[in-house]
Protein backbone atom coordinates (compact mmCIF):
# COMPACT_ATOMS: atom_id res chain seq x y z
CA UNK A 1 0.00 0.00 0.00
CA UNK A 2 1.48 3.33 -1.10
CA UNK A 3 0.41 6.91 -1.65
CA UNK A 4 -1.93 7.69 -4.56
CA UNK A 5 -3.10 11.34 -4.61
CA UNK A 6 -6.67 11.68 -5.83
CA UNK A 7 -7.32 13.95 -8.81
CA UNK A 8 -9.82 16.77 -8.35
CA UNK A 9 -12.55 17.84 -8.95
CA UNK A 10 -14.89 14.84 -8.98
CA UNK A 11 -16.04 13.46 -12.34
CA UNK A 12 -19.16 15.30 -13.49
CA UNK A 13 -21.08 12.05 -14.01
CA UNK A 14 -21.22 11.43 -10.23
CA UNK A 15 -23.52 14.38 -9.59
CA UNK A 16 -25.71 13.39 -12.52
CA UNK A 17 -25.97 9.78 -11.33
CA UNK A 18 -26.60 10.83 -7.74
CA UNK A 19 -29.69 12.77 -8.88
CA UNK A 20 -31.19 9.66 -10.49
CA UNK A 21 -33.42 7.21 -8.65
CA UNK A 22 -31.10 4.29 -9.43
CA UNK A 23 -27.89 6.09 -10.35
CA UNK A 24 -24.55 4.28 -10.65
CA UNK A 25 -21.44 5.51 -8.85
CA UNK A 26 -19.19 3.52 -11.23
CA UNK A 27 -19.96 5.58 -14.31
CA UNK A 28 -17.46 5.59 -17.16
CA UNK A 29 -15.59 8.76 -16.14
CA UNK A 30 -15.21 7.42 -12.60
CA UNK A 31 -13.74 4.16 -13.90
CA UNK A 32 -11.21 5.93 -16.12
CA UNK A 33 -10.22 8.50 -13.48
CA UNK A 34 -9.74 5.86 -10.79
CA UNK A 35 -7.70 3.72 -13.16
CA UNK A 36 -5.41 6.69 -13.79
CA UNK A 37 -5.27 7.92 -10.18
CA UNK A 38 -4.35 4.50 -8.83
CA UNK A 39 -2.00 3.75 -11.75
CA UNK A 40 -4.17 0.78 -12.75
CA UNK A 41 -3.28 -0.92 -9.45
CA UNK A 42 -5.32 -2.27 -6.57
CA UNK A 43 -4.84 0.25 -3.79
CA UNK A 44 -4.54 -2.47 -1.13
CA UNK A 45 -2.34 -5.26 -2.54
CA UNK A 46 -0.74 -3.14 -5.30
CA UNK A 47 -1.15 -5.71 -8.04
CA UNK A 48 -1.02 -3.94 -11.40
CA UNK A 49 -3.66 -4.43 -14.10
CA UNK A 50 -6.06 -6.54 -12.01
CA UNK A 51 -8.44 -8.64 -14.08
CA UNK A 52 -11.19 -8.52 -11.45
CA UNK A 53 -11.78 -4.82 -10.80
CA UNK A 54 -14.06 -3.47 -8.08
CA UNK A 55 -14.87 0.17 -7.38
CA UNK A 56 -14.76 0.10 -3.61
CA UNK A 57 -16.23 2.45 -1.04
CA UNK A 58 -13.39 3.22 1.37
CA UNK A 59 -15.99 3.90 4.04
CA UNK A 60 -19.05 1.61 3.64
CA UNK A 61 -21.92 3.80 2.45
CA UNK A 62 -24.70 1.69 4.08
CA UNK A 63 -27.25 3.37 1.79
CA UNK A 64 -25.92 6.82 2.73
CA UNK A 65 -26.39 8.59 -0.60
CA UNK A 66 -23.65 11.14 0.08
CA UNK A 67 -21.05 8.48 0.92
CA UNK A 68 -22.19 6.34 -2.00
CA UNK A 69 -21.44 9.08 -4.54
CA UNK A 70 -18.54 10.78 -2.72
CA UNK A 71 -15.60 10.89 -5.13
CA UNK A 72 -13.11 10.82 -2.24
CA UNK A 73 -14.73 7.60 -1.00
CA UNK A 74 -14.29 5.66 -4.26
CA UNK A 75 -11.16 3.51 -4.65
CA UNK A 76 -9.73 1.17 -7.31
CA UNK A 77 -9.55 -2.35 -5.90
CA UNK A 78 -9.17 -5.98 -6.97
CA UNK A 79 -11.85 -8.53 -6.10
CA UNK A 80 -9.62 -10.45 -3.67
CA UNK A 81 -8.87 -7.37 -1.57
CA UNK A 82 -12.41 -5.99 -1.70
CA UNK A 83 -13.84 -9.33 -0.55
CA UNK A 84 -11.26 -9.54 2.23
CA UNK A 85 -12.08 -6.03 3.49
CA UNK A 86 -15.83 -6.35 2.82
CA UNK A 87 -17.43 -3.92 5.24
CA UNK A 88 -15.82 -5.39 8.37
CA UNK A 89 -16.16 -2.71 11.09
CA UNK A 90 -12.46 -2.88 12.07
CA UNK A 91 -11.53 -1.84 8.53
CA UNK A 92 -13.63 1.33 8.74
CA UNK A 93 -10.58 2.88 10.44
CA UNK A 94 -7.53 2.20 8.28
CA UNK A 95 -4.94 4.46 6.66
CA UNK A 96 -6.18 6.37 3.63
CA UNK A 97 -3.55 6.00 0.89
CA UNK A 98 -4.92 9.06 -0.94
CA UNK A 99 -4.07 11.28 2.06
CA UNK A 100 -1.09 9.60 3.77
CA UNK A 101 1.99 10.52 1.74
CA UNK A 102 4.26 8.40 4.00
CA UNK A 103 1.95 5.42 4.29
CA UNK A 104 4.62 2.91 3.23
CA UNK A 105 6.94 4.25 5.96
CA UNK A 106 4.37 3.53 8.67
CA UNK A 107 4.19 -0.16 7.72
CA UNK A 108 7.04 -2.51 6.84
CA UNK A 109 6.55 -4.88 3.88
CA UNK A 110 8.83 -7.92 3.62
CA UNK A 111 8.78 -11.14 1.59
CA UNK A 112 11.68 -13.53 1.04
CA UNK A 113 11.88 -15.44 -2.26
CA UNK A 114 13.62 -18.33 -0.51
CA UNK A 115 12.77 -20.10 1.66
CA UNK A 116 9.21 -19.45 0.53
CA UNK A 117 7.42 -17.72 3.36
CA UNK A 118 4.32 -15.68 3.99
CA UNK A 119 4.53 -11.92 3.61
CA UNK A 120 5.67 -10.06 6.70
CA UNK A 121 3.55 -6.97 7.36
CA UNK A 122 4.67 -5.04 10.45
CA UNK A 123 3.49 -1.81 12.06
CA UNK A 124 6.17 0.86 12.40
CA UNK A 125 3.83 3.27 14.18
CA UNK A 126 1.61 2.03 17.02
CA UNK A 127 -1.74 3.63 16.21
CA UNK A 128 -5.16 2.05 15.71
CA UNK A 129 -5.23 3.05 12.03
CA UNK A 130 -1.80 1.56 11.36
CA UNK A 131 -2.57 -1.63 13.30
CA UNK A 132 -5.93 -2.08 11.55
CA UNK A 133 -4.25 -1.57 8.18
CA UNK A 134 -1.57 -4.13 9.05
CA UNK A 135 -4.31 -6.59 10.04
CA UNK A 136 -6.04 -6.08 6.67
CA UNK A 137 -2.80 -6.41 4.68
CA UNK A 138 -1.83 -9.57 6.55
CA UNK A 139 -5.17 -11.13 5.62
CA UNK A 140 -4.80 -9.98 2.00
CA UNK A 141 -1.28 -11.36 1.50
CA UNK A 142 -1.50 -14.44 3.77
CA UNK A 143 -5.16 -15.47 3.68
CA UNK A 144 -7.89 -16.34 6.16
CA UNK A 145 -10.30 -19.05 4.96
CA UNK A 146 -9.13 -21.93 2.75
CA UNK A 147 -10.35 -20.11 -0.35
CA UNK A 148 -8.65 -16.88 0.67
CA UNK A 149 -5.42 -18.75 1.46
CA UNK A 150 -5.38 -20.08 -2.09
CA UNK A 151 -6.02 -16.59 -3.49
CA UNK A 152 -3.31 -15.16 -1.23
CA UNK A 153 -0.85 -17.85 -2.30
CA UNK A 154 -1.51 -16.96 -5.95
CA UNK A 155 -0.98 -13.28 -5.11
CA UNK A 156 2.30 -14.04 -3.34
CA UNK A 157 3.49 -16.03 -6.36
CA UNK A 158 3.08 -12.91 -8.51
CA UNK A 159 4.70 -10.80 -5.79
CA UNK A 160 7.71 -13.15 -5.55
CA UNK A 161 8.25 -13.11 -9.32
CA UNK A 162 8.29 -9.31 -9.23
CA UNK A 163 10.66 -9.22 -6.25
CA UNK A 164 13.07 -11.66 -7.91
CA UNK A 165 13.24 -9.44 -11.00
CA UNK A 166 13.85 -6.40 -8.81
CA UNK A 167 16.60 -8.17 -6.86
CA UNK A 168 18.21 -9.25 -10.13
CA UNK A 169 18.48 -5.57 -11.03
CA UNK A 170 20.14 -4.86 -7.68
CA UNK A 171 22.60 -7.72 -8.11
CA UNK A 172 23.36 -6.48 -11.61
CA UNK A 173 23.87 -2.94 -10.32
CA UNK A 174 26.23 -4.23 -7.64
CA UNK A 175 28.35 -6.11 -10.16
CA UNK A 176 31.75 -4.73 -11.13
CA UNK A 177 31.52 -5.88 -14.75
CA UNK A 178 29.64 -2.81 -16.00
CA UNK A 179 31.02 0.46 -17.29
CA UNK A 180 29.69 3.81 -16.07
CA UNK A 181 27.03 4.13 -18.78
CA UNK A 182 25.73 0.60 -18.21
CA UNK A 183 25.60 1.17 -14.47
CA UNK A 184 23.57 4.36 -14.95
CA UNK A 185 21.13 2.50 -17.20
CA UNK A 186 20.61 -0.16 -14.52
CA UNK A 187 20.17 2.54 -11.88
CA UNK A 188 17.45 4.17 -13.98
CA UNK A 189 15.63 0.83 -14.20
CA UNK A 190 15.78 0.46 -10.41
CA UNK A 191 14.42 3.99 -9.93
CA UNK A 192 11.51 3.23 -12.26
CA UNK A 193 10.69 0.18 -10.15
CA UNK A 194 10.46 2.41 -7.07
CA UNK A 195 7.73 4.59 -8.57
CA UNK A 196 4.12 4.07 -7.58
CA UNK A 197 3.35 2.87 -11.13
CA UNK A 198 5.22 -0.41 -10.61
CA UNK A 199 3.91 -3.67 -9.16
CA UNK A 200 4.20 -4.04 -5.37
CA UNK A 201 6.17 -0.82 -4.88
CA UNK A 202 6.01 -0.87 -1.07
CA UNK A 203 7.91 -4.18 -0.92
CA UNK A 204 10.58 -2.87 -3.29
CA UNK A 205 11.05 0.29 -1.26
CA UNK A 206 11.61 -1.75 1.89
CA UNK A 207 14.25 -3.86 0.15
CA UNK A 208 16.13 -0.62 -0.50
CA UNK A 209 15.58 0.73 3.03
CA UNK A 210 17.02 -2.48 4.50
CA UNK A 211 19.99 -2.67 2.14
CA UNK A 212 23.38 -1.09 1.58
CA UNK A 213 21.86 0.68 -1.44
CA UNK A 214 19.82 3.01 0.75
CA UNK A 215 22.22 5.96 0.52
CA UNK A 216 22.15 5.81 -3.29
CA UNK A 217 18.36 5.53 -3.59
CA UNK A 218 17.12 7.32 -0.48
CA UNK A 219 15.53 10.08 -2.56
CA UNK A 220 13.23 7.52 -4.16
CA UNK A 221 11.98 5.67 -1.07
Amino acid sequence: MIYFPKSQPAPACLALEKAKKSGKYNCNDVLERLKNDFKNKCYICEIKEPTNINIEHFKPHKENIDLKFDWNNLFFCCGHCNNTKLAKPIFDDILDCTKEADIDKKIKFIIKPFPREKAGITAIENTSQVNNTVFLLDQVYNGTTTLKQIESSNLRSKLLLEIRKFQDLLFDYDSDIHNTKEKEDIKDKIIRQLRNTSNFTAFKKWIIRDSSFYSEFSDYV
